[in-house]
């Protein structure tokens, strides 16, 4: 059976609290639950330094306790109501026009600075003609989205609340997260708002499907029990550091779509990047190649006397992409090994500007280093001929091509 993933954005319809948002996660690989998830489109996912966000600090390097983490983060966690119009539509039979109820998402969100900048998923405000945030003196403000990046969830708003109001929350190092880790999740579940819940960090380096059907990678798998409405709540290590921003869980084919004990959350250090080039120009622009790859077996490159047992196969090559101009060449023939399908006959990547590509996630990560319009040279195989070609990249596109 597929894997059934879940947005968490709790969506109401005519003011009835209801089910989830339309939503995906993240992987440079195709979505969660197709039979070749190793299948990517190569992207970029933040080419602006982290650097470059800054947050108050929260807490120091000794671990506190929930309490500690929650009495000191919560008042930066936000409830955001996005409201999308309702449509008119025309009656087939009589011609007659009618009207479908506005509908509102509910979600979470955290304060990043004291100029009222939020971070948020941008499932929760997609498609809004209306945004509100309220915070925990029951306060709220009318917000603005400053930008969004479909393909990594986020989105960034902004509310004219007084400084003094407002409590940043500071973004950790969530490369430095490992499996075991204690966190906590702060957000709104069904519009209760502020409800924290604690776990683990229960796997690292997941890949879910984004939005657009592009993928963000290194999401955070947690434990900690997340639902609707916790969605662009923030996840905190125990020292109350955000390590990343939840966005959805797995349900595990439970109808209900409740929490099941895994949730996924997009990591901190992706976010700073997307926050920054948003803050920066109001958009995210993400490197593309253009092609989908594969690892390489070594069982595959025996059975096929290929001249390297490590790399990436070049599977397709997308047209008028850097790569196809380039002159990258794809596969041409089908070939099944133990239950995979592959195409062989295409090139195989080895590196990237010098630096070795082991695998699919190696490339994606040396691509996501770069931004548009960036040169780089790819060291691959062509048959038993070891090439150099120089790529330009462009921009990706609004969804995957096919």
């Amino acid at each position: 059976m597929p894997r059934l993933v879940t947005p968490i954005a709790a969506l109401a319809v005519a003011g009835l609290l209801g089910g989830g948002a339309a939503l995906g996660g993240a992987a440079l690989f195709g979505k969660l639950g197709s039979s070749t998830t190793t299948t990517t489109v190569v992207q970029k996912e933040a080419a602006a330094s982290p650097a470059t966000v800054t947050a108050t600090p929260t807490a120091g390097s000794a671990n506190l306790s929930i309490h500690e983490i929650y009495s000191r983060t919560a008042p930066g966690v936000v409830q955001i109501t996005s409201t999308t119009p309702g449509q008119t539509e025309t009656n087939p039979f009589f011609g007659t026009p009618f009207s479908s109820p506005s509908q509102q998402a509910l979600g979470s969100g955290f304060v990043i600075d004291k100029a009222g900048h939020i971070v948020t998923n941008y499932h929760v405000i997609q498609g809004a003609s209306k945004i509100e945030v309220s915070f925990s003196n029951q306060s709220s403000y009318s917000a603005k989205v400053v930008g969004s990046d479909p393909s990594t969830d986020i989105a960034v708003l902004k509310v004219d609340a007084p400084a003094q109001a407002l409590t940043p929350l500071a973004l950790g190092n969530s490369d430095a997260t490992q499996v075991g880790d204690e966190v906590v999740a702060i957000g709104n579940p069904f519009g209760l708002d502020r409800t924290a819940t604690a776990g683990i960090i229960s796997a690292i380096q997941r890949r879910i499907t984004a939005p657009n059907g592009f993928s963000i990678d290194h999401a955070l798998q947690t434990d900690a029990p997340i639902n609707h409405g916790n969605s662009g709540g923030p996840l905190l290590d125990s020292r109350g550091d955000v390590i990343g921003v939840t966005s959805q869980i797995e349900t595990g084919g439970n109808t209900s779509e409740g929490n099941v004990g895994i949730g996924f959350a997009i990591p901190a250090n992706t976010v700073k990047g997307v926050v920054a080039q948003i803050l920066a120009n109001g958009k995210v622009e993400h490197a593309y190649l253009g092609v989908t790859v594969q690892d390489l077996d070594p069982n595959l490159a025996q059975l096929f006397h290929l001249p390297v047992s490590s790399g990436v196969l070049v599977q397709s090559v997308q047209s008028g992409s850097g790569a196809a101009k380039a002159g990258i060449k794809g596969g041409t023939a089908q070939a099944t090994v133990a239950g995979e399908s592959y195409r062989i006959g295409g090139d195989v990547i080895v590196a990237v500007d010098g630096k070795s590509v082991a695998s699919t996630e190696a490339l994606r990560d040396l691509i996501a280093a770069h931004k548009p319009g960036d040169r780089l040279t790819l060291t691959l195989y062509r048959g038993a001929k070891k090439i150099s070609v120089s790529v330009q990249l462009g921009r990706q596109p609004s969804s995957p091509p096919g």
